[in-house]
């Protein structure tokens, strides 16, 4: 793989994020690392560069905001140094039922999840059916499979877009894939403040085995994939059972 090839990975300075980061550049792409986080953002990049030897940029932008969104994108469109891999990671969860949660946390939510990576979706592809190349990730969840909330329809949103777009363009060279991990053992839980202790740890998988599945998936050129034997048992199960015992309600 020439080390001329660029990835680009938005929640980069955690979690999956900070995985897909090192995987990426593990097999030779040079980086380009978006997040908020200044600090951990640089750290991130200089270890990288160290142990692997590519090109690692940083590009401090806030998703929620739409002129740093419009900078994410100018830098996907660049021809000069093109992206070959989008990694849409960036992404959080919100504590609440919509009847009492924040209207602008909410926003934000749905921002961060839809908005930001459909326009940077969309920045990327033409320039990679363009080279006839291109692979595009979107970070979703096996909430997606079911009914909880805010959360839960976002998370769909990536599965159905993945599949559209993978069907779309699979043909021309570009492949797009959704990765529907469950619990995964990042700082996404303490972020929210949630308990979580009453996960039993077999249900917790490792961030670089998330990483490392999601992307052989998307170098074959599947649309979808379900990180585990445990998750895909408890996705099919979902299926058929009725639908409000994994329904949010009253």
């Amino acid at each position: 793989m020439s080390t001329a090839q660029w990835a680009l990975v938005t929640g980069a300075s955690s979690g999956l994020g900070v995985e897909y980061a090192r995987s990426l550049a593990r097999s030779g792409h040079n980086l380009v690392l978006v997040a908020r986080n200044r600090d951990r953002l640089e750290s991130l990049a200089g270890s990288i560069v160290q142990e692997f030897s590519v090109k690692c940029e940083v590009l401090l932008a806030d998703l929620h905001k739409s002129r740093d969104v419009a900078r994410v994108a100018k830098r996907l469109r660049d021809s000069a140094q093109p992206i070959r891999v989008l990694i849409n990671n960036a992404g959080y969860g919100i504590p609440g039922h919509l009847d009492e949660s924040d209207a602008s946390l909410e926003r934000d939510h749905l921002t961060i999840h839809i908005t930001a990576p459909l326009e940077l979706t969309k920045a990327a592809l033409p320039g990679m059916l363009e080279r006839g190349e291109g692979r595009v990730v979107f970070v979703s969840s096996v909430a997606g499979y079911l009914a909880r909330g805010s959360y839960s329809a976002h998370k769909a949103w990536g599965l159905t877009m993945a599949r559209s777009l993978n069907a779309t363009y699979k043909s021309r060279g570009v492949h797009v894939s959704a990765v529907a991990p469950g619990f995964t053992r990042t700082e996404f839980h303490q972020r929210m403040k949630m308990d979580i202790t009453m996960f039993p740890s077999f249900l917790w998988l490792r961030a670089p085995y998330v990483v490392e599945r999601s992307l052989k998936a998307v170098e074959a050129g599947r649309a979808v994939t379900i990180p585990s034997f445990r998750y895909k048992s408890l996705v099919a199960i979902a299926a058929v059972l009725p639908k409000k015992w994994h329904q949010a309600g009253d």
